[in-house]
């Protein structure tokens, strides 16, 4: 049951930044405005799909997920301060995106501290070595 609940958690975590990544690579010019009109460098578009795209498949596959995890942790933490953090006083769904982005970091650090589970490409390496 260990394993099956740790997939499914790994499954939710990285759905999000799998389907958002792909919606960015098809949308690099709608990206980079909504990156520049927070005043982050749309030169930083590579980084956000390597980010949500490679971060969320390597979270989704649990391959390298004590590496890909932290960094996701703190690419939510990140986006919740640059685009979220300046207008929660005047706009409620930017809070709630700000506190979402908070949950989903606390939610990569637990993955990053105990691992993907049997149930992954991490898993099956570990398996592999012994």
């Amino acid at each position: 049951m260990k394993d099956l609940t740790v997939l499914l958690g790994r499954i939710g975590l990285a759905l999000m930044f799998v389907v958002f990544g792909w919606a960015k690579l098809h949308d690099m010019a709608g990206t980079q405005a909504y990156m520049q009109s927070a005043g982050v460098s749309g030169a930083l578009y590579p980084l956000v799909l390597l980010a949500e795209l490679g971060g969320g498949l390597a979270i989704l596959t649990g391959t390298l997920t004590r590496i890909a995890a932290p960094l996701l942790a703190l690419f939510c933490l990140a986006s919740a301060c640059l685009f979220h953090y300046p207008h929660m006083a005047t706009d409620p769904g930017q809070a709630i995106n700000f506190w979402k982005n908070v949950s989903i970091a606390g939610g990569f650090l637990v993955l990053a501290a105990h691992g993907a589970g049997a149930w992954s490409v991490d898993g099956w390496w570990a398996s592999r070595k012994r």
